[in-house]
């Protein structure tokens, strides 16, 4: 018997912001990630872990952390597609909170319903429907 089920997510995007305390806070509010973990001082983040309700997340921390910093990734530069069941509630909040839509919530021609926005340090947010299709082994 062949398992079409979808294994947990084990992917963990990961970006960098200038401001990455306000960028956690914006995620928390305008998309509804779940702050679950903090690790900085002051106004520096050097790893943090939102959580995504329905399962995987993403990992963030300040930029400019010094010359021995392994993974400097500009910020602004990230992109991600979220799996969500409820885009209009999602989009409403999101559009409450100040997010900057940049595609309204629309059907597609692979029958998902998705919008997209851009947050605060320029980053695209695509949330949507779409599962992916199940993997055949």
């Amino acid at each position: 018997m062949t398992d079409l089920q979808t294994p947990p997510p084990q992917v963990w995007p990961t970006l960098r912001a200038n401001d990455a305390r306000a960028l956690i806070r914006f995620l928390v509010d305008a998309f509804g990630f779940e702050e679950t973990v903090v690790y900085g001082e002051g106004d520096r983040v050097d790893h943090a872990q939102l959580s995504w309700p329905a399962g995987g997340g993403i990992m963030l921390g300040s930029a400019h952390r010094g010359p021995d910093d392994q993974w400097a990734l500009q910020p602004g530069t990230f992109g991600a597609y979220v799996v969500t069941d409820d885009v209009e509630a999602l989009h409403k909040r999101a559009v409450g909170a100040g997010a900057e839509i940049t595609r309204p919530p629309q059907g597609t021609d692979y029958g998902s319903q998705e919008f997209a926005a851009r947050d605060p340090e320029g980053n695209l947010w695509s949330f949507g429907t779409y599962r992916g299709e199940p993997r055949t082994r």
